[in-house]
């Protein structure tokens, strides 16, 4: 029999109308995400070039046109909290990241694979997604269960902290490869390009590139992942044939900025 509590964890993301299981609230990761990016910020190499300015520029722009439709929506509240933050640091790691609350993290390594402000949107849209359909959420409370019982966040917090922040960290992926073994389900990652096509096309980026750039991300892997059934990622071919799928939907909200 499944624990009351457990049942009651269980809560309908307002973006992607889908339940999901949380034993940990919004408010409470958006507390724990302010320190963790602080904290990755003083140890990283923070850039402030002309790519850092795209990688803002980008990120406000997806972020005020997806505030814009979510609250014509009536869901404002998907965004509940949200203080925006993007940075790009210094590193070879093909990645990116997005925390609860808009804490956002471009790693240089992936600029000469985007190749484009486009593209380059298209994956922040990407991480945005995570973030707004609260993924990390599902997984961060999926390892407590698997590696503390389901004991409180409070209890976790004050007796286990270091092994707290490691699940909160895996669940957003810091430092793990984009593209490898990120630590989000094979359905989470499509709903995740889903959205993330259709935020960058509301910012008014094209979404067509995400193709091509999925096909670079292939290349790049050199063949190196599992096969699709061993892995929590997508395989390429999967993955692409179902952006195309999602494509008509993302290029009616499509108005290029002049």
């Amino acid at each position: 029999m499944v624990p009351i509590c457990l049942l009651m964890a269980c809560t309908q993301n307002a973006v992607t109308g889908r339940k999901s299981f949380s034993l940990v609230s919004e408010e409470q990761m958006q507390q724990m995400a302010v320190p963790e990016y602080d904290s990755f910020l003083r140890v990283s190499k923070v850039l402030n070039n002309s790519n850092a300015a795209m990688v803002k520029r980008v990120g406000l722009r997806i972020s005020n046109a997806i505030t814009k439709y979510y609250t014509e929506q009536g869901k404002a509240e998907v965004l509940n909290g949200y203080k925006w933050e993007y940075n790009l640091v210094d590193s070879k790691e093909v990645n990116a990241w997005c925390m609860p609350g808009g804490k956002i993290v471009v790693y240089s390594g992936l600029l000469p694979v985007t190749q484009s402000e486009e593209a380059l949107a298209v994956v922040m849209g990407h991480e945005i997604a995570h973030a707004v359909a609260q993924h990390g959420t599902a997984r961060m409370s999926e390892s407590i269960i698997t590696q503390m019982g389901g004991q409180a966040l409070s209890i976790l917090l004050a007796n286990k902290a270091a092994q707290t922040q490691n699940i909160f960290l895996t669940a957003y992926g810091v430092g793990t490869q984009l593209g490898s073994a990120l630590p989000h389900s094979r359905k989470q990652e499509l709903e995740a390009d889903k959205y993330g096509l259709l935020f960058a096309a509301l910012a008014g980026y094209d979404p067509r590139v995400a193709v091509s750039f999925w096909e670079r991300m292939a290349s790049a892997s050199n063949g190196q992942k599992p096969p699709e059934f061993l892995s929590t990622h997508p395989a390429d071919e999967t993955r692409i044939a179902q952006i195309k799928a999602y494509m008509p939907e993302a290029m009616k909200s499509y108005k290029p900025v002049r």
